[in-house]
């Protein structure tokens, strides 16, 4: 007789997956720390014409020895509104560039525990079964699926899965 169960899973298989995930974490990571970069270069180039403007002002104010007159100096060529506006747009791009960080640093971490899961796959697990359900329990207990926007993890697949048995 034949054995009709289906393909067989294995171990290297699983660990494969988990190279995979972290290949596409990383890549995930590369992306946001341009994304980051670009928000950095924004930020130095308003923070300079935020000074470059300020200066600006100030030497016009110091220029001549003219007598003082009691209205005082001219602010009219100094636009506060202007400065306000690019204040609050480098304020904005600092929370995002943090915000960024925060989200690299743990994509960063969940491919360090998919490499590590790989590692005990290889070393600790002999039947393809017991792979697959260890690789399953982790991502559930790391909601991996929030991480992979335009993938379908493993649990997803086997929570599909069982959900169309029912059917």
């Amino acid at each position: 007789m034949s054995d009709d169960t289906g393909p067989t899973l294995s171990v290297d298989d699983f660990v494969d997956y988990c190279h995979t995930q972290t290949g596409l974490l990383s890549g995930r990571v590369e992306t946001m720390r341009a994304e980051a970069d670009e928000l950095l270069s924004e930020i130095d180039e308003e923070t300079a014409e935020i000074r470059r403007r300020l200066e600006d002002h100030t030497k016009r104010l110091e220029g001549t020895d003219a007598p003082s007159t009691p209205a005082g100096p001219d602010r009219s060529d100094l636009d506060l509104e202007a400065l306000e506006g690019l204040e609050s747009e480098v304020k904005e791009k600092q929370l995002l560039v943090k915000a960024k960080q925060t989200r690299m640093q743990a994509f960063q971490e969940l491919a360090a525990a998919y490499t590590d899961l790989a590692g005990e796959l290889r070393s600790d697990v002999d039947d393809g079964e017991e792979a697959m359900t260890r690789v399953i329990q982790f991502e559930a207990n790391n909601d991996a699926p929030t991480y992979f926007e335009d993938r379908e993890t493993l649990v997803e697949a086997a929570a599909h899965s069982r959900s169309t048995e029912g059917e």
